[in-house]
């Protein structure tokens, strides 16, 4: 299975070698700077499923709520935001936007929600957490 995309002016394209492991939504400060938007769609895919196959993509760093960096990728020409590099974890979140095709990529849960704009519309049955979920 591969999945491709890439930025809006097209300098950097990318594909994605394995299905993702999930999609969510995202509502913390940060990531709604950084989609310009009420939240951040993003499909979780292993680090090592992302091949960069044209362009090279500049950095944002910041820390996210852990306190570890995150690096978010973002085309310099162009400015479209394209996935996130969280420090010590085995995936990475790729902005849903960024794909070709993401018809089937609706998001599955909610994070951040204590952070959301009243304004923003959450799919109604989906899981709401009121920052990141605890791990098993």
């Amino acid at each position: 299975m591969h999945r491709t995309g890439g930025c809006a002016c097209g300098a950097i394209r990318f594909t994605i070698t394995a299905p993702p492991l999930g999609t969510g939504a995202c509502h913390c400060r940060q990531c709604q700077k950084m989609s310009g938007g009420g939240a951040n769609y993003v499909a979780l895919v292993p680090k090592e499923a992302l091949r960069i196959d044209s362009g090279i993509p500049r950095y944002h760093r910041s820390s996210g709520d852990s306190g570890a960096e995150v690096a978010r990728a973002f085309c310099a020409d162009c400015g479209t935001p394209l996935w996130s590099e969280p420090a010590h974890e085995p995936f990475l979140p790729v902005k849903i936007g960024a794909f070709d095709e993401a018809g089937d990529l609706a998001p599955r849960l909610h994070i951040y929600t204590a952070s959301a704009p009243d304004w923003h519309l959450m799919g109604e049955g989906l899981p709401r957490f009121y920052k990141m979920p605890s791990r098993p």
